[in-house]
């Protein structure tokens, strides 16, 4: 496998991408993407990468500022110091800096990018995936009435999206599913939580598998796995854990206390996408389906996405949708399409397949340093 010598240069840019419609969860309205990129120079090669935080910490704790910090003055400078090295290395550099996954995937990402592009291999070769059209399932958020949802969801259906996910938060759950489901009977149709349930609302719950679901995705505590055991018990739908899920221990300990049927692994939450495939790997030997979540990234982090969703244990449609049901224009030349059934093709070349526009990224940059060994 070829090496990366040593990296030259590295710049870290915020962009702010407006979104063609504001995104409504339990917990936060968005109406622009700030994007943390990473760039990496080494010799004639680059690799990209981009950060999931946001701005705020009501997702996680993790901000674009906290990460800025982290990869600017301690992952970048593990990084410069080596020499003759592979990806691997450096993950095992970062180990001893605690938490700050999403950083970590941030700078992982771009290693992972820079050494595919220069061993002239998609990167889903690289990271042991195969070739295939990648499922697509679309996520909507809170809707200010029951018709607008309706007709989100009735164009989602007409792309042929592989399935379909709304928001809810208490008080617009049980409702709003009956009206879905009457509307719609044969889609396959998922709720996602976002954490906005205590174990007091289990009876919400409980009423929530007349509806015929595919999942209910994390209804507790953005940090509990134990009590979502108790749900998964009481309940006939499969529970999907997502925030909860951080890393390969979290996995585990879900997979032991049979708090889920279902795991959404978000590379750029555990760590990069060597982190994702070990979790992949361990669920895939415990019969725990997997799929991939999006954090409305630019189509730079949607193609590690798509990339990722090549291996074997991806066996649900993930949360890469169009590009243009989010953003105007995006920071890549190749935004996201579905073809005429529903499925994603893998962006064509080495690396991630997608080349980066740097003139919108300067027209669209807030912030934007370049830092050398």
């Amino acid at each position: 496998m070829t090496q990366i010598n040593k990296i030259d240069r590295a710049e870290l840019t915020i962009v702010r991408l407006p979104l063609i419609h504001p995104f409504e969860t339990s917990f936060a309205v968005q109406t622009h993407r700030d994007a943390l990129l990473l760039r990496l120079i080494s010799g004639s090669f680059e690799g990209w990468g981009e950060c999931v935080s946001a701005p705020d910490p009501y997702y996680a704790y993790e901000t674009n500022t906290t990460a800025l910090h982290v990869i600017e003055e301690f992952l970048m400078p593990l990084v410069f110091g080596m020499r003759e090295f592979q990806v691997d290395d450096a993950v095992e550099a970062f180990r001893k800096i605690r938490g700050h996954n999403m950083a970590k995937a941030a700078v992982e990402n771009a290693l992972l990018d820079l050494l595919s592009r220069k061993s002239d291999m998609p990167l889903f070769e690289l990271l042991g995936g195969s070739h295939k059209k990648i499922m697509s399932g679309i996520s909507i958020g809170i809707k200010k009435n029951t018709d607008e949802l309706l007709q989100s969801i009735g164009e989602a259906k007409d792309k042929k999206y592989g399935r379909i996910k709304i928001k809810i938060k208490r008080g617009r759950d049980v409702e709003v599913l009956k009206v879905v489901r009457a509307a719609f009977p044969d889609i396959r149709l998922m709720a996602d939580a976002n954490a906005d349930y205590g174990l007091e609302d289990i009876d919400i719950l409980v009423a929530l598998d007349a509806f015929d679901l595919m999942m209910i995705e994390q209804p507790m505590n953005y940090d509990d796995i134990y009590t979502h055991s108790i749900v998964q018990k009481r309940l006939k739908t499969a529970v999907c854990l997502d925030e909860s899920i951080k890393g390969l221990n979290d996995a585990n300990t879900a997979i032991a206390l049979k708090s889920c049927r279902i795991i959404n692994i978000k590379q750029g939450r555990v760590g990069g996408l060597l982190a994702a495939r070990a979790i992949q790997e361990t669920c895939a030997r415990n019969g725990m389906p997997v799929w991939s979540g999006g954090m409305l990234e630019t189509g730079i982090g949607r193609a590690f996405n798509i990339h990722l969703q090549t291996l074997d244990g991806f066996v649900l449609p993930g949360d890469t949708s169009e590009t243009a049901r989010y953003f105007e224009e995006d920071i890549v030349d190749k935004p996201v399409v579905l073809d005429a059934d529903g499925f994603i093709e893998i962006p064509a070349g080495p690396g991630t397949g997608v080349q980066v526009l740097t003139d919108r990224i300067q027209k669209l940059q807030s912030f934007h340093k370049r830092l050398s060994p």
